[in-house]
């Protein structure tokens, strides 16, 4: 990948921002900070126009809720095309961690997130999409 070096005219608020955001981010500097928010931007266009994308669900819940892991259980069965892999951890005697990697369509990963974070009995619960390629 060749790299190709531009020059970049911003307000001075503006500015202060981007060096803001390089500091609270940890960039190394204002160019690396630069990528990722044009990255970033670039996947929430191929979520938007529902293009192929990869991802995580998070859900923390506590596995004593009668029916709930039947409930993700099924639902993810039902998901089953989009589903990677999964992974279960215990944060302590009654929470749990669980994430979902999911690959396909940004809005058949959006719909099975919501459908998963709604179930009663899931604490928090969140979608986090990247780009598949």
């Amino acid at each position: 990948m060749s790299v190709s070096r531009f020059g970049v005219s911003l307000e001075k608020e503006l500015l202060e921002a981007l060096d803001q955001y390089v500091a609270e981010n940890h960039f190394k500097n204002r160019s690396q900070a630069i990528r990722h928010l044009v990255r970033n931007n670039l996947v929430e266009k191929k979520w938007e126009s529902n293009q192929q994308v990869a991802g995580a669900i998070s859900l923390v819940y506590d596995h004593h809720k009668r029916d709930l892991l039947n409930t993700l259980a099924d639902l993810q069965h039902d998901y089953h095309d989009i589903i990677l892999a999964n992974q279960h951890f215990h944060l302590d005697h009654d929470n749990c961690l669980e994430i979902i990697a999911v690959k396909g369509e940004a809005f058949k990963l959006t719909l099975l997130a919501n459908k998963l974070i709604a179930v009663k009995g899931i604490q928090h619960g969140k979608l986090t999409m990247s780009s598949s390629e």
